[in-house]
Order: structure tokens, then C-alpha cells, then sequence
């Protein structure tokens, strides 16, 4: 049994689809059962693991979206494909599949189409609609898609943690030393890309300057993450803010390094409010830091009883969540120690055998 792994829109590793798939590419069971092939721009040979073969298609959005349009399905017959997995499977599809094609959908599908174009969007939720089953990776996902007349059907597999690279550690100093980075403690810490303002950027700095005002905690705020178009407005905001000499705003973070930076951190802050699946918060839990987050998306459940919930839109909420995880030391226990538990239950492997099982379903339906 033969499957074709997409790389395309992944980012060659860099967003967070790219992440899901090196993980996921990495734990791949190998059962002698199904052979796995990944393609796309031949500089993925290098960021994925498992075989890989290379597609000659300009490394820009307008000609990947046109090759799947047009050329995937005839790449996958010539391949000898029994299946293909798209992992960007809400920004890259085909019009419809020569050959059986699995969807991975890790972000909400309603929100992500609102920023589309009709046409696009249009295409993409026909293509939904007929791949041969969608993995959603949070129940949140699978409602959404529900939502907006996805008739497939879906299985959800959420992600995983890495717990061999997120994991407690009490060796803390004062300063945080990430090559280029040197970060003093303490601070909060928020993970994320500064896409646009479903991410709550802007409320965030709000509120920090508020818990500033009426706590005088040293605190500092740090912003990880790549920047995109508004990026910009972010670090306007964050210049303008009463506490700017506390915000630090890194830009793009080596993957690498985050443990560390979570490790180090008051608590990660995580107002963002379309989220799919929020794998920054399970990552900052499973290092045995409190989390304070947005009680929107697939976050209530995947940090279930161990986040302080907060109204994203009101700073003054965002504030009293700072103020109340940073001072109260039994929330913060209660947190920190039951963050860690419940993230066991998140893993690589389990992802991994459970998309391995449901591809085989797939081709024997065939």
C-alpha cells in the first residue's frame, strides 16, 4: 500500500503545519504494511523524515494552488498512490480525487474563508466535501466544518506533544539566555504569529500595561513569533504602550528554543480566539508552567480544567488574569501540576498510529 504525503503549504516546516508534519512524518509507524512517500519543492527533502520525492512547482501560493487545481491528480496516479495525505488540506486541494485523498484540517475552516477570496473559498469547501475523510484535529474543527456544510467525513486526531523536548525542568536562572535572545525573568510568554488580530495582539498589550499600572510587578511580556503583514501594527502598539520598555517582541523563535523560553516563563498567555488547535498551550502545560488562555476554539478542550479562562476582548479581564496567576501560588500549583498530567495523554505516536490506522481504512474502502 503506497501513500502520498503532501508538503505543500506547509511552509517547509516553519508555520505550524509545517510543525505538525515533521512531528508527524517522524512517527510513522512502519508496520511493512504501507509504504509512505512525501513530495513537494525538493528543500522539503531536507526539513521532513521518510522518503521523499521532488515536484518542480514555483515556491509561491498562486502556482501551488494551481498544480493541485491541475496537476496533482495525475502526479498521484503516475506515482502509484493508493492515497494521499494533505496536510495543508483547508489551503490546498484538487477539484476533485483520482485517487482517494485524506484532508488534515488543523485550523477553523469558517473563520480561515471569511479572509479568502469567494472563489477560493468556494473550492476549497467542494473539495472538503469529497476528499474521502477529513482529520480534524479538535472537536472545535470538526463543528466548524459541520458548520459550514462540509459533508465528508471526519475523524479527529489531535497532535501531539513532544514531551522529549517539553518537559519540567527546575535549573530556572535570571536571565534567559537563546542566542540572539537574552531575556531577563520574569515574564510572560506568548507564542504565536503575528497574523492578524484573531490572534489578540493588540488586547494583550492592553491588558499588559493595565497589570503594570496596578500591580508595579516587574514582569515583562514576551511576543514569540514570526511576523507577517501584521506585524507592523503589533510593534506600533506595543511602542505606544505605557510599559513598552517591558514588551519584547522577538520575532521569528527557533522551534528549538521554545522549551527553554516556556521553562522560564511566569505563565503563557494565549488570547487568541480561532484557534483549531493550540498546540502552544499543551507545549507551555506540558513544561509545568500555569497557562491563562482564551476560553474560544479548541482551547477549553484541550487545556480542559487546568487553564485560567480569560474574555479576550475585554483587557481588563486579560489584567486580572495576569494579576491573579502571577500572585495567587495555590492557582499557580494547581495549574502547574495538573497541566502536566493531562498533557500525557497528548503524544506524536498516538497522532501518528491513529492517522497510519485510518489511511489503511481508507484504501481497503476502495
Amino acid at each position: 500500500m503506497n501513500v502520498g504525503i503532501d508538503t505543500f503549504g506547509c511552509d517547509h516546516g516553519k508555520n505550524g503545519t509545517g510543525s505538525y508534519l515533521r512531528h508527524l512524518s517522524a512517527k510513522l509507524p512502519d508496520d511493512g504494511v504501507v509504504r509512505y512517500e512525501l513530495f513537494g519543492s525538493e528543500v522539503d527533502r531536507y526539513t521532513y523524515s521518510g522518503n521523499f520525492r521532488s515536484v518542480s512547482v514555483p515556491d509561491n501560493i498562486a502556482a501551488e494552488r494551481f498544480w493541485h487545481l491541475f496537476r496533482v491528480n495525475a502526479f498521484a496516479t503516475r506515482s502509484g498512490y493508493d492515497a494521499v495525505l494533505y496536510v495543508a488540506g483547508s489551503r490546498l486541494l484538487p477539484r476533485s480525487f483520482a485517487v482517494p485523498g485524506v484532508a488534515v484540517v488543523n485550523e477553523l475552516v469558517a473563520s480561515r474563508a471569511k479572509a479568502s477570496d469567494w472563489r477560493y473559498r468556494r473550492h476549497i469547501q467542494k473539495s472538503l466535501s469529497r476528499a474521502a475523510c477529513i482529520v480534524a484535529a479538535s472537536q472545535a474543527v470538526r463543528k466548524d466544518l459541520e458548520r459550514v456544510g462540509i459533508t465528508a467525513p471526519v475523524e479527529v486526531i489531535h497532535n501531539g506533544v513532544d514531551h522529549s523536548l517539553f518537559y519540567p525542568e527546575n535549573r530556572l536562572t535570571e536571565r534567559l539566555e537563546v542566542k540572539p535572545f537574552a531575556i531577563k525573568r520574569p515574564y510572560f510568554v506568548y507564542a504565536s504569529r503575528l497574523s492578524g488580530p484573531e490572534k489578540k495582539h493588540m488586547e494583550l498589550i492592553k491588558a499588559f500595561s493595565l497589570f503594570k499600572e496596578r500591580t508595579g510587578l516587574p514582569h515583562r511580556l514576551v511576543l514569540a513569533g514570526s511576523e507577517s503583514g501584521y506585524g507592523d501594527a503589533v510593534r506600533k502598539a506595543a511602542f505606544s504602550s505605557g510599559a513598552a520598555s517591558d514588551i519584547f517582541i522577538t520575532g521569528y523563535f527557533p522551534h528549538e528554543s521554545f522549551p527553554e523560553l516556556y521553562r522560564n516563563a511566569e505563565a503563557c498567555l494565549f488570547p487568541a480566539v480561532n484557534e483549531g488547535v493550540g498546540l502552544p498551550v499543551l507545549e507551555a502545560m506540558a513544561t509545568g508552567i500555569p497557562v491563562a488562555c482564551a476560553k474560544n476554539g479548541a482551547l477549553p478542550e484541550l487545556a480542559g480544567a487546568y487553564a485560567l479562562y480569560f474574555d479576550s476582548d475585554s483587557p481588563d479581564d486579560v489584567a486580572q488574569a495576569m494579576e491573579k496567576i502571577s500572585t495567587d501560588t495555590a492557582l499557580r500549583e494547581r495549574l502547574s501540576s495538573g497541566g502536566i498530567e493531562w498533557t500525557k495523554r497528548f503524544s506524536w505516536e498516538k497522532t501518528a498510529a491513529a492517522t497510519h490506522e485510518l489511511l489503511k481504512r481508507v484504501v481497503a474502502k476502495t
